[in-house]
């Protein structure tokens, strides 16, 4: 079994579907790869330099996976050092487990590509990355809010608080160029 981050933190006391676990590890990761995908999209989108769109969506996607694995194996070393079984299928396992690093990283990694065919300016790409991003992160945190059995209020407050994650980046983006 692997541990993750949310593991550390108090379980929500609401009702829960019975036999259903809460999808905090798959929704930490996910965030973690959308954050993640958006700041390198901005990055990468520098107004001085000759614009790559498919290497830059290359970049993001690669990046993405060497963050799951790095993730994932920092499961392993945990897993070793506090004398849990390990070994290859162990850590593969782990790796495998940070998918939605990987996942949340798509769509940045196709609207990037959809500027190679020069439908649209990489620039315009990566806006529009930035804001489905942010609204992605609304809506998973909206989601698994009420999922674990919080209200309405509650679930808008975590909707929020994760949208301003993705418009910091949004922020930053426009303020750096």
């Amino acid at each position: 079994m692997t541990h993750h981050p949310a593991d550390r933190f108090p379980r929500p006391a609401g009702p829960t579907p019975a036999g259903r676990q809460l999808p905090e590890p798959r929704l930490l990761s996910g965030v973690y790869g959308l954050v993640l995908a958006s700041a390198l999209a901005a990055a990468l989108d520098s107004p001085d330099e000759q614009t790559d769109p498919g290497s830059d969506a290359l970049w993001v996607l690669f990046t993405a996976v060497a963050a799951a694995a790095a993730h994932g194996y920092a499961h392993v070393l945990a897993h070793r050092m506090s004398a849990e079984r390990s070994g290859l299928r162990v850590g593969l396992r782990a790796m495998l487990g940070e998918w939605p690093v990987v996942a949340a990283a798509v769509p940045t990694v196709v609207l990037l590509l959809t500027a190679v065919p020069s439908w649209w300016s990489e620039s315009d790409a990566v806006d529009v990355a930035l804001l489905l991003n942010t609204l992605l992160l609304a809506a998973g945190g909206g989601w698994t809010a009420r999922r674990a059995g919080r209200g309405w209020p509650a679930s808008l407050r975590a909707a929020t608080g994760d949208m301003v994650i993705g418009l910091v980046i949004i922020g930053a983006n426009a303020l750096i160029k």
